[in-house]
């Protein structure tokens, strides 16, 4: 179907986010895709792990283009997306077992971000692991000079997004009772950083 939505950097990325999440996601559970975007990374990822329910997600404008995917692909474990903003009061479910996020971060306002990691306190189930895929400044400074390039284009678009700080961000998680656990540098001046909601105690 010609009328898909297409990313090139997922072709892209695919591939390498596999050979981490397939480690980190190996026991079957519900995966929650937060940012589905094209959902090209929701059909490939449920293909290739079978063991996995993959649940896309994005806001209402992206939810038509994700469908056309998902319809195509076919999969038993893939289920139909579902819209959400991050910012809305209440998510579609109860819990979650697993999240997985690409690209995301740098596109919302730091407020998005804050308001995110607050759901993910409220929806993760205790040893819930959660996998963020994307650029990060490491001590206040970009990595490499593309991804300088890139937040400057990302301020001109929204003056509210931005390549958030690695520090910044796990603070914030750790604030949540979401635990660092692992940083995996990635192709293309990319980190997939994996985390994991905190036992309950006792």
């Amino acid at each position: 179907m010609s009328n898909k939505p297409f990313s090139q950097a997922c072709e892209n990325n695919k591939d390498p986010i596999l050979q981490v999440i397939r480690t980190v996601f190996s026991r079957p559970a519900t995966v929650w895709e937060i940012g589905s975007g094209t959902g090209q990374h929701a059909c490939y990822f449920a293909g290739q792990l079978p063991h996995l329910d993959w649940q896309p997600t994005d806001r209402p404008e992206h939810i038509a283009g994700i469908s056309l995917w998902q319809r195509e692909a076919g999969l038993a474990n893939l289920r139909p997306p579902l819209a959400i903003d991050v910012t809305d009061a209440l998510w579609p479910c109860t819990r979650i077992e697993a999240l997985f996020t690409a690209n995301t971060l740098h596109i919302m306002s730091w407020r998005q971000v804050q308001v995110f990691f607050d759901r993910l306190g409220q929806y993760l189930i205790p040893d819930a692991p959660v996998c963020i895929y994307g650029p990060f400044n490491y001590d206040g400074r970009y990595t490499s000079d593309s991804n300088a390039r890139f937040d400057q284009w990302l301020k001109d678009r929204n003056p509210l997004s931005g390549i958030r700080d690695f520090e910044a961000v796990t603070a914030l998680a750790a604030s949540m009772g979401i635990e660092l656990v692992d940083d995996v540098a990635m192709p293309a001046n990319n980190r997939l950083l994996v985390l994991s909601k905190r036992p309950t105690p006792g």
